[in-house]
């Protein structure tokens, strides 16, 4: 029963950091409001396209910072194992869905980053910096952060099975990089409707 509360309130608290909205904030101070302009989405990569390059990188290391520290709180707490996956997921869902901005947020990429750093250490860095070369070479591409996320988890995939190193956390990390997707997917989809109903 302890187990189970402690869980729950791992999972609060790291809603609470996954909702901080930094990329709104940080966009309202250049008198930019970032859910109103270019995707719509409250992330790095729209903050830098339709505010600016300093802005852009402060949201990116916070939003990374926030997915670290879900990860690191609940693993403080005593949530253990694969069971850590559930607070990461519960820090997306609040980045997806932030109560501070009237549960708007942006997909989830560069929280997931921080996620991975969190979880794999080193390989989870690589991970990171793989996406973000992905997203340079990529970045007059639609599918930018999509390509981005996949090419980052499978190299976090092969080089935990490489080094033998958490494996079973990498494998259950697979539904967390699924659910982002699936969420991507879904809000490029409905934007692109948008687009194309507006012409």
């Amino acid at each position: 029963m302890e187990e189970c509360l402690t869980l729950i309130l791992a999972c609060l608290v790291s809603y609470i950091f996954g909702a901080l909205p930094f990329a709104h904030r940080i966009s309202r101070r250049k008198g930019i409001d970032i859910f109103s302009i270019g995707t719509g989405l409250a992330g790095a990569s729209n903050v830098m396209k339709n505010v600016g390059r300093l802005p852009a990188i402060i949201v990116l290391f916070f939003d990374i910072a926030k997915g670290a520290l879900a990860v690191i709180v609940s693993d403080m707490m005593g949530v253990e194992g694969p069971l850590i996956l559930l607070p990461a997921s519960a820090a997306i869902f609040g980045h997806w869905n932030s109560i501070f901005t009237r549960f708007k947020g942006g997909d989830g990429m560069a929280i997931a980053g921080g996620i991975a750093i969190a979880l794999f250490g080193g390989i989870g860095f690589f991970a990171l910096f793989v996406a973000c070369i992905v997203t340079i070479l990529t970045q007059k591409l639609w599918l930018t952060s999509l390509t981005s996320i996949i090419f980052a988890y499978l190299s976090l995939l092969f080089l935990t099975h490489l080094f033998n190193k958490d494996e079973d956390i990498a494998v259950g990390f697979t539904a967390v990089v699924l659910l982002i997707l699936t969420h991507a997917m879904r809000g490029h989809a409905r934007r692109r409707k948008i687009a194309r109903q507006s012409e």
